[in-house]
């Protein structure tokens, strides 16, 4: 594999990691430690605007976050 490839698809899965993290932290935080084991009286209710945005934002980097992890796989190996 060409090095300079490589090393491009390393940085992009550290900058996509970041995002990732990054992303899961901004949802939901306010939400208490009761929520978590089913309480709080809210079962399912719609996501609206930014918080909507956040969770398909992170569906979508942990897709190529994969991706990005198997492309570096099968040019290393």
């Amino acid at each position: 594999m060409n090095e300079k490839l490589q090393n491009i698809l390393l940085y992009a899965q550290i900058g996509v990691s970041i995002l990732v993290v990054v992303s899961i932290l901004l949802q939901n935080r306010a939400e208490g430690l009761g929520k978590m084991f089913g309480g709080g009286g809210e079962v399912f209710r719609t996501k609206r605007g930014l918080e909507k945005f956040l969770h398909y934002f992170t569906i979508v980097l942990t897709i190529l976050l994969i991706v990005i992890s198997l492309l570096i796989y099968k040019y290393v190996s």
